[in-house]
Order: structure tokens, then C-alpha cells, then sequence
């Protein structure tokens, strides 16, 4: 029948239980809008539609047990009440009424929720008669905002403090590198009232100097102070520099800021830009460029790039994707000199003496921990300065650390590991939260990356540093397929273009512990292509 409209709320019949078959979700129009039905054991569950993180349909998602994961970045909802249970993203989904009356299924839901498809979850305040704890949160990313909301969430009434060394709110990084001209506030992942609503203080502009474990206190730069009952540190990364005569020139970039990214945007239209490693950053920023620039050279020591992480089949095919849109590559090439003319870059030189002209030059080649004022706290560091952490994203009593500085346990690959994905530095931020409360939660979630290049995303879950084998399911070389990168008889990764929603599919029966061998998966392929 018609939508009923109550004031607030909308009702209706949206299907009949006998068109669901159990294991299913389904679109469905309520009123003006839709909700994803879902329904699992017997039970159905009306939910927002959208993907709380970037709107993505999550009726093209997957399915596990119990809950749903989006078919773009991986994010997952709890099947039966919407709330996140892994990122990226921050909100959870709306829950709506749902019954049943003889065949009919119908539906009621807050307009409100209906319109967003998102849900803050209920947050505690801060209540000094309760509690007189102070958490204190260094890092200006999303391991600290989501550790920050946790902690409210999980009804701590104590002290929330998150210092930032930059200036501006914490915002959605991964976007820098593909849209290089959005500003700092246009990408803020909570407007600054949020955090004063929900008592969690915000100190920009802050950079921690040293931590006093005894003291159980965080010096900062200009000499203040900030005694804790907890700390949880997510300082993440910096760009490293290339140790190249010239590196200091105007116009030679990193990138890792809104300002930089703003800067090489605006800087670089009708300009001959040279980008100096094939890093996703590297990458993506030849590709926002490809079209505004007059010429981009990208030059990087591998033979194609991303070969590490895709191998070259895959490598070689995104370099063809950016070959089109006009970007040249010099590959198995490094940098002897940066040069430059009244203070500016001019060219890069190869080490064969090959000069290739510049105006711009943007250097990515990888990052570093951000933690070198943590050296002789006595927190338990890496060589490399990552700090070394249990599954609670525990360092050392009362410390903990999430994000791109954490060496951890990863479940899924029985050993540790350091990865500095979004996702991860989110869930991090949420697992180190509840374990400052005392929960003793693990961290267990299966690693999910995506990059975009040419308007083509390229998806990736789990973790393979290396492999026996890659068996393709398509072909790189068509730009439709789906890669999995084998070791021994084991799935440790999935790769994908075009081919939505295998990886999301592929992270969740790897967190549920169902991935096939890969003997199983050549017997599927093999069936399949006959």
C-alpha cells in the first residue's frame, strides 16, 4: 500500500516475506527513499542503504554472518542494528522498525534517518563528579578521532584531550592525492562543533616533544604539559626525503597535508611536472594531473609500478591506464640531481645524464613513523620507529599506539606487521579505546586498501609482502579481473578492477575464517573458464 506519513516517520509495505529467501538483502522503496532489507536466522532487519563512509549502494556489498560490508572501501554493519563494526567511515547506519502482518512486510522509519543513512551512535559527556581521569590522544588522524568517539561511545565520562600538531580539524587524507584541490575544511571528518558536543577537547597546533612514562605525562612544544591516566599515541607518518643534492629547490613537493596538496594543484596547470616514485601517492597524483598539466614524467627504480604490491602484470596495466591520459615513464631509473634556476626546479637528472625538464617536482617514495620524539621514553620501538604493540594496541602500561606507527599482531597472517591503511588506523583507534576502558578486545580485522586512478578504482584486502603465485580470474590485460596472490595453499590477498564486489566478498570470508585453499580456488577457476 501507499507510504503512511506520521509527522516524523514513514511506514509502508515494502514486500512479501515469501520473495525472501533467507541469506538475502534486498533494496527496497520506502515513501521518497529506500532501505536495505535484510534478512538472516530467520530474522529481518531494515537498514540505511547507503555505505555511511562514501554513500556506496550496500545492496552491491556482501554478506557474512551477521553483517554487511560495503562493496567499495570494505566498511561493515552489524546485519541486525546498522552499527559499524569496521571502516573506514565514522557513522553507523539507521535502524528502522520492521513487521510483519500475514505476507506483508512492512516498514516504518524516522524520515531523518531515511535522508542521511547515518547514525551517531550515543555518546557519553564529561563528568568530573563521575570520573576525574584524563585520556590523552596525540595524532590528528583517524585513529584518534575514531579512539576519541569510542571512548565516548563506551560511556567514559572522564577527560578527552586530542592533540594535533596541525592546524586544521582531523580530515579524510586518502583524498588529497585524488582531489588535490579540495581545502582542509571542505574534508574535515567531523565539523569542529561535534567534538565541543560531545566534550572531546581538540588541541591544534600541539606537537608532542616527549613522553615521561614515570611522570605519566606529554611535554609539547613551547614547554606545556599534559599530565594522563591513559595515552593513546597516533602520530602517523612523514614523507620521506630524498637524499638528492637540489631536494630543497621551490616547487619540489611532498605530499602529505591539505596545504601541499592545495600548493602542487595550483602550481602545476599548463606546467611540466615531474613525479619522482610510483607510489600510490606518486600515482594518483599523476593521474589528478594528467589532464591540467602540459606534460607528467614519472620516474621510479622498479620496472612498473606498484610491482611490489600487485607484481608486474598488474603493474604494467596501470601504467598503461596513465600512459593514455599522456604521463611517460622512465622506470628503472632513480634521481642523481634535482636542478634548478633562481631558486626554482628545472630538471631532474637521471643517473644515465638524462635530463628530463621540470617546473613542479613532487617526490613520493614511501613514508616513515612519526615518532622520533618517543626515542628514549623506554616505549618499545622498532629500528625503523614503528612502536611495538599487542593485539589491545598496547605499548607499555597505561600507553597505547594505532595507526601507521604500530608494529602489531595481525591474526590473519599469524605474525606483526605494519600497515598504514585508513581502515586499519581506524579500527586501531577503536580496539586501542576499549582496551583503555579495560575491555580486553584483540584486534582481528582483515586489511582493505583501494586506490583510484583514470576514475578506476583498484580494491585490495588482506596482506601478501610476497607470494608464490597470483592466479587471475579475467585479466589484467582486458582491465576486468580479480588477482589472488597465493603462498603455499593459502589466499593471503585479493586484488580487483571492475570486478565489484570480490574483494569485499573476499575480506569477509577471510575474517570469517572461509577463504578457499587456493588449491580449491584452481579447481573453481579452472571449472569456471571451461
Amino acid at each position: 500500500g501507499g507510504a503512511g506519513d506520521g509527522g516524523d516517520f514513514v511506514e509502508s509495505v515494502v514486500g512479501k516475506i515469501s520473495d525472501f529467501g533467507d541469506n538475502e538483502m534486498r533494496e527496497v522503496e520506502l515513501g521518497d527513499s529506500k532501505v536495505l532489507l535484510v534478512r538472516q536466522g530467520g530474522q529481518l532487519s531494515a537498514l540505511g542503504h547507503k555505505c555511511t563512509h562514501y554513500g556506496a549502494p550496500l545492496v552491491k556489498g556482501s554478506l557474512g554472518e551477521g553483517r554487511v560490508r560495503c562493496p567499495w572501501h570494505g566498511a561493515c554493519f552489524n546485519a541486525r542494528t546498522g552499527d559499524i563494526e569496521d571502516f573506514p567511515g565514522l557513522d553507523s547506519l539507521p535502524c528502522f522498525q520492521v513487521r510483519v502482518e500475514g505476507e506483508d512486510i512492512f516498514v516504518k522509519a524516522d524520515k531523518k534517518g531515511l535522508e542521511t543513512s547515518k547514525r551517531t551512535g550515543k555518546m557519553s559527556c564529561f563528568d568530573p563528579e563521575k570520573d576525574q581521569r584524563t585520556f590523552l590522544i596525540i595524532g590528528g588522524g583517524p585513529a584518534s578521532v575514531e579512539c576519541a568517539e569510542t571512548l565516548r561511545k563506551e560511556g567514559f565520562k572522564g577527560r578527552v584531550v586530542l592533540a594535533s600538531k596541525e592546524d586544521t580539524l582531523p580530515y579524510d587524507r586518502p583524498k588529497l592525492s585524488k582531489a588535490m584541490h579540495l581545502t582542509a575544511e571542505s574534508i574535515a571528518l567531523r565539523p569542529a562543533e561535534f567534538y565541543a558536543h560531545h566534550c572531546i577537547e581538540l588541541q591544534l597546533g600541539k606537537e608532542a616533544v616527549g613522553v615521561d612514562l614515570g611522570e605519566r605525562k606529554v611535554s609539547f612544544e613551547g614547554g606545556e604539559s599534559i599530565a594522563y591516566d591513559a595515552l593513546m599515541i597516533a602520530t602517523g607518518s612523514h614523507p620521506r626525503i630524498l637524499p638528492t643534492p637540489g631536494f630543497d629547490l621551490g616547487n619540489v613537493f611532498l605530499l602529505r597535508d591539505p596545504s601541499q596538496a592545495n600548493a602542487i594543484a595550483s602550481t602545476s596547470g599548463g606546467k611540466k611536472v615531474v613525479v619522482i616514485g610510483s607510489s600510490f601517492i606518486g600515482m594518483e597524483v599523476a593521474s589528478y594531473l594528467a589532464d591540467k598539466a602540459e606534460s607528467i614524467s614519472c620516474i621510479d627504480t622498479s620496472a612498473v609500478p606498484l610491482q611490489r604490491v600487485f607484481g608486474p602484470r598488474i603493474g604494467k596495466m596501470l601504467q598503461e591506464l596513465l600512459e593514455e591520459k599522456g604521463v611517460k615513464f622512465f622506470s628503472n631509473a632513480g634521481v642523481s640531481e634535482i636542478i634548478g634556476q633562481d631558486g626554482k626546479v628545472k630538471g631532474v637528472i637521471l643517473p644515465s645524464g638524462e635530463t628530463i625538464e621540470a617546473d613542479v617536482c613532487v617526490v613520493g617514495i614511501g613514508v616513515v613513523p612519526a615518532t622520533n620524539f618517543l626515542k628514549g621514553s623506554g616505549i618499545p620501538m622498532t629500528d625503523r620507529g614503528e612502536v611495538i604493540v599487542d593485539e589491545h594496541m598496547k605499548a607499555s602500561e597505561g600507553v597505547y599506539a594505532a595507526g601507521d606507527i604500530a608494529r602489531f599482531p595481525l591474526p590473519f597472517i599469524s605474525g606483526t606487521t605494519n600497515i598504514g591503511h585508513w581502515q586499519i588506523a581506524h579500527n586501531h583507534g577503536c580496539v586501542a579505546a576499549k582496551n583503555m576502558l579495560g575491555k580486553e578486545e584483540g584486534f582481528r580485522s582483515i586489511p582493505y586498501f583501494w586506490s583510484v586512478l583514470t576514475g578506476k578504482s583498484v580494491r585490495y584486502c588482506g596482506h601478501a609482502l610476497n607470494w608464490d603465485e597470483i592466479l587471475y580470474d579475467g585479466s589484467p590485460e582486458e582491465r576486468k579481473f580479480a588477482a589472488y596472490f597465493i603462498k603455499g595453499d593459502k589466499v593471503m590477498a585479493v586484488a580487483s578492477l571492475n570486478r565489484d564486489p570480490v574483494v569485499s566478498q573476499s575480506a569477509e570470508l577471510m575474517y570469517q575464517g572461509k577463504m578457499p585453499s587456493a588449491s580449491e580456488l584452481k579447481i573453481k577457476l579452472s571449472s569456471a573458464n571451461l
